[in-house]
């Protein structure tokens, strides 16, 4: 049974110093090339990457308001409902108010329909 016990701590200790050994090499030299690899990577995949899709972007929007149509405001009464006034601005626009596309209760602002 002692025979059993020396050879499982023989061979635990030399899996332990091979384990060491490997891990020591391997992060000795594979670390600064898989950063080169990445750093290339992001210069010459992912920059053009995102600049391809920010021209996509732009050309659909250029494409999008060439063909936009303003829809008319129909004042619904279950809309815009104002129990109480906001407590900024003039208490009529929302925190976050885009006079372009947001509408208040009476309509459009500086468009009259």
């Amino acid at each position: 049974m002692a025979a059993v016990g020396r050879i499982s701590q023989a061979l635990l200790r030399s899996s332990l110093i091979q384990s060491r050994q490997l891990s020591a090499t391997a992060a000795h030299g594979h670390g600064e090339q898989t950063a080169r690899t990445w750093k290339i990577l992001s210069f010459v995949v992912a920059l053009p990457g995102v600049a391809v899709c920010m021209l996509n972007m732009y050309l659909k929007m250029q494409h999008h308001a060439a063909h936009h149509v303003e829809p008319e405001f129909v004042p619904y009464s279950h809309l815009r409902i104002r129990s109480k006034r906001f407590p900024w601005g003039d208490g009529n626009k929302s925190l976050f108010h885009n006079p372009e596309v947001n509408a208040l209760p009476d309509g459009y602002e500086g468009r009259e329909e």
